[in-house]
């Protein structure tokens, strides 16, 4: 069954610690212990930790780094990371304009694929940070129903992509988004593909190359032909109007619509787990980092 399939039910950790042989019980004490003694950071679940400690390939001091990351990005971040139920205006914005769903099968070599688009050109309502939200939503449905993947591939469909969208991108929602997604979010993001690649795709690339590691930049993969694609996504678990034997992508993206309708109660706790900013060691200096870009993506020239 697809893990977009009604209802919600959340993995039980046991069963991660099974498919896992290099997940540690000991491990996860210590980090529970860790957490203990950190008052500023909100209570954490098992399978959270769980999921931390395999995104950093078991290494329990990237582990705590990682986890404070998250927690403060997210509670800093509010217009990014707060309100996540559907009846948020940005959320429910965000999955009119875009789509951002996990396919429901995974690579031979176990990798998730994270297919993200735009579903009209029309770039009136885009909100940048609405459609991370939408990405983070989603993706954390997928790794607490079905535990984490090897690694994560990301494919970015420009189809409906235009300047009008590029030029409501700002600075600041970037930084503070690729920060998350290289140094917080609990996943091992292997790669990024870019199909149906537009014009303007190098300005695109100047706006997110200053806020990316070097790693991370240079796995990106840019496909003039999507045949090229099936040599790291296999075709036959792309969505059909992508060649593959999925259902549609507007079918995968209706079914987490209702998804994320049905689970409000994960998304209220997801919400509550906020640091204590009074308790944080050194926030100031966190925040200037996290913050240090500014204003909107609008020196672009056109050529």
């Amino acid at each position: 069954m697809s893990w977009l399939e009604s209802p919600f039910v959340e993995i039980d950790v046991k069963d991660v610690y099974n498919k896992d042989e290099k997940l540690k019980k000991e491990d996860v004490d210590t980090l529970k212990d860790w957490l203990k003694k950190t008052p500023h950071l909100p209570p954490v679940t098992e399978l959270q930790i769980v999921l931390f400690l395999h995104s950093c390939y078991y290494n329990i001091e990237l582990s705590k780094r990682t986890i404070d990351v998250y927690f403060t990005t997210r509670t800093l971040s509010q217009d990014i990371f707060g309100s996540r139920t559907i009846r948020d205006p940005a959320l429910s914005t965000a999955l009119k304009c875009g789509l951002s769903v996990v396919l429901p099968e995974l690579t031979p070599k176990g990798e998730a694929v994270i297919m993200c688009k735009l579903m009209h050109p029309d770039s009136a309502l885009y909100d940048s940070a609405g459609q991370f939200k939408m990405f983070d939503v989603c993706t954390h449905l997928y790794l607490h129903k079905r535990g984490p993947a090897e690694a994560v591939q990301m494919v970015m469909d420009m189809d409906q992509s235009t300047f009008g969208h590029l030029l409501k991108v700002t600075p600041s929602v970037v930084r503070r988004t690729l920060y998350y997604l290289q140094e917080g979010m609990p996943i091992r993001l292997k790669c990024i593909h870019i199909i149906n690649v537009v014009p303007f795709l190098d300005k695109a690339l100047a706006l997110i190359k200053p806020f990316m590691k070097k790693e991370l930049y240079d796995s990106i993969k840019i496909h003039s032909d999507i045949r090229t694609l099936y040599e790291y996504v296999p075709k036959d678990m792309l969505p059909s109007d992508y060649g593959g034997s999925c259902e549609s992508a507007s079918t995968l993206h209706g079914k987490l619509i209702d998804l994320i309708s049905n689970t409000d109660d994960f998304h209220r706790f997801q919400e509550s787990q906020l640091i204590d900013k009074s308790k944080r060691p050194k926030l100031e200096d966190f925040e200037q980092s996290l913050f240090g870009a500014s204003g909107s993506f609008k020196k672009l020239e056109v050529d």
